[in-house]
């Protein structure tokens, strides 16, 4: 008889998925090829996205291939057009229910939610032959405690070669989005202040700081009006430090449209 080895544990990590005209970026594309190349093939994702915030706990889609969910208005037809036809996760589900469910955190199921576009954009480039089982998995709140325990509870998962990913934006102001000015456009010194300030915090990993942003970070009101895109982080932080490492790389860095792109690789 023979077994399929269990990938080696996968790092953890916080990307910024940009909206979909992000994917036409050719240095972005071709950053998340090369990131996703460095570490082995996980057995399953759990996508946590700043697009989906949900309570109780929801977990998506498990049945057949993952529908997509078309997040965004306004755009050329062709970015309805995407496909990714990844495979559900329902063994995957059943550990996340199994290890975070409780009576302050009950679990549901939506076999009707599928994956937005802060899960399939940045993986339509990481995993182009959708072959990896993917889960998503709801923000039930913004707050940053609660969201860095519900990370702890999900560290186990990375022994059994989960890769968990937060998908959100280092910064998130849309008021700084000027289309006549080019993805290219010197960015708002708000973004770069925090942007700045969140390298330093990460690399010095001072979780604390990381967490009490509104009261620590510069321009934090100004480069998170909703901290919806920055929540995810907390749940990535949350599943490191419980598997012993906050050590972290800053794999994509640089800003468009005025908004930060930088992304973390925790160890």
């Amino acid at each position: 008889m023979t077994t399929t080895p269990t990938p080696a544990r996968p790092p953890v990590l916080y990307l910024s998925h940009g909206a979909p005209p992000l994917a036409d970026d050719a240095v972005w594309t071709q950053q998340l090829a090369d990131w996703s190349s460095r570490f082995g093939k996980p057995s399953g994702i759990l996508m946590v996205s700043a697009h989906w915030e949900a309570a109780p706990l929801s977990l998506g889609a498990t049945s057949g291939r993952v529908p997509l969910v078309y997040d965004f208005w306004g755009f050329p037809r062709k970015y309805y057009d995407v496909s990714y036809a990844a495979p559900g996760a329902p063994e995957l589900a059943d550990d996340v229910a199994r290890l975070v469910h409780s009576a302050d955190t009950p679990v549901h199921r939506d076999e009707t939610r599928g994956l937005d576009h802060g899960a399939y954009v940045p993986l339509v480039e990481m995993y182009p032959e959708a072959d990896v089982p993917v889960l998503q998995m709801s923000m039930p709140t913004l707050d940053p405690q609660a969201l860095f325990a519900l990370g702890r509870r999900l560290a186990p998962l990375r022994d059994e070669g989960t890769l968990i990913v937060g998908s959100g934006f280092t910064t998130h102001n849309l008021r700084w989005f000027n289309p006549s000015a080019g993805p290219d456009a010197a960015p708002p010194k708000a973004s770069t202040e925090f942007d700045h300030w969140a390298a330093e915090a990460l690399e010095r990993q001072d979780v604390d700081a990381v967490l009490d942003f509104l009261h620590r970070a510069p321009a934090a009101v100004e480069a998170h009006p909703r901290t919806e895109h920055w929540a995810p982080l907390f749940v990535a932080l949350g599943a490191a430090h419980e598997s012993g490492s906050l050590e972290s790389e800053s794999v994509i860095d640089g800003f468009w449209f005025g908004l930060s792109k930088r992304s973390w690789q925790f160890a």
